[in-house]
């Protein structure tokens, strides 16, 4: 049996609209799916499911913060497109300052997009550093990073893409009025490749999703 939280009730019989003994999908968080059905507001188990529906690579976006509530839509569609990790990063040019209550609020979006999807694993997203902080730490061994950049001259993402085969990919998107030239050479120092997305100015909301859907797209299709 399955203990379903007094919001998981309300979701399911009040939204969903089931019944007793109606069936629904649950997921664990750790790549477990499971055909579950109502029973005395709780959920039975009756079989588990070889679902599998998270991307063959493992992808970190690391997202400079936008001003206002756009993080929030952010965090929802990168899940809905399969994201692993998703680092939230305080730039020189970063406007919102996020107070300590909204990494609760994130992980609540990042959870329910997961669901909504029909994931097997919940995204980890960790709380807000800065962006010096990031490239201190440095890039792991063997791992595909790179930076998103406007105004330089540099390959477009999609043919680092093309031409790699990897397990893991790291990507960089900066906030509203891009990057500082100092960033820029840090981040290349600290090993990160600097891309572009096209030759449009993408908006800060706008180029996480863009770059998450070009690697679901490209490692997908190469997995069919």
């Amino acid at each position: 049996m399955i203990t379903l939280t007094p919001e998981q009730k309300h979701y399911l019989k009040n939204v969903l609209r089931l019944k007793e003994d109606s069936e629904f999908i649950v997921i664990d968080g750790q790549t477990n799916t499971y055909l579950v059905k109502l029973n005395n507001d709780n959920g039975q188990i009756i079989e588990r499911l070889n679902e599998q529906n998270e991307l063959p690579i493992a992808v970190t976006l690391i997202i400079a913060l936008p001003k206002g509530k756009g993080f929030d839509e952010v965090i929802r569609s990168c899940t809905e497109l399969g994201v692993n990790t998703i680092i939230p990063i305080i730039s020189q040019r970063t406007l919102l300052k996020p107070s300590s209550h909204k990494l609760e609020r994130w992980r609540k979006i990042v959870k329910e997009a997961t669901e909504q999807s029909e994931r097997q694993i919940v995204p980890n997203i960790l709380e807000p550093i800065s962006f010096s902080e990031v490239l201190k730490n440095g890039k792991k061994t063997n791992e595909n990073c790179y930076i998103c950049v406007t105004r330089k001259k540099a390959k477009h993402l999609l043919t680092y893409l093309l031409e790699t085969t990897t397990n893991s990919i790291t990507i960089v998107t900066g906030c509203e009025g891009g990057w500082t030239e100092k960033e820029i050479n840090e981040a290349i120092n600290s090993g990160f490749i600097p891309v572009t997305l096209g030759s449009r100015i993408l908006r800060a909301v706008t180029a996480p999703l863009v770059t998450l859907s070009l690697v679901a797209s490209v490692t997908e299709k190469s997995h069919t």
